[in-house]
């Protein structure tokens, strides 16, 4: 999907930036986990809530510096393996945040 390796950096520096966001954001939107959503494991639920966020953020990212449509171009898959290869720094902003 991403032959043009610019794309591929550029859509790779979106996702850091996220991830540095994601403590602030934790703070201010996620107060009570456990009591809101009686999660026993808060960190657990907030990786696979920020994944998503990430990749659709990313896909809205791809979508409009490509301006192409959705239509075959963007392989979602692909998305989800460049956001695990940031999974220990998203991990760690979660860890940061719920402390």
């Amino acid at each position: 999907m991403f032959q043009d390796s610019t794309i591929r950096k550029s859509l790779d520096q979106y996702i850091q930036r996220r991830i540095l966001e994601i403590p602030t954001e934790i703070k201010q939107t996620f107060p009570a986990i456990k009591q809101i959503w009686k999660c026993k494991d808060e960190a657990d639920f907030l990786y696979g809530y920020y994944v998503g966020k990430i990749e659709e953020g990313s896909l809205h990212y791809l979508l409009k510096a490509t301006r192409a449509s959705a239509g075959g171009y963007v392989d979602t898959f692909e998305i989800r393996g460049i956001i695990e290869t940031h999974k220990t720094d998203l991990q760690e902003a979660i860890k940061i945040a719920t402390k």
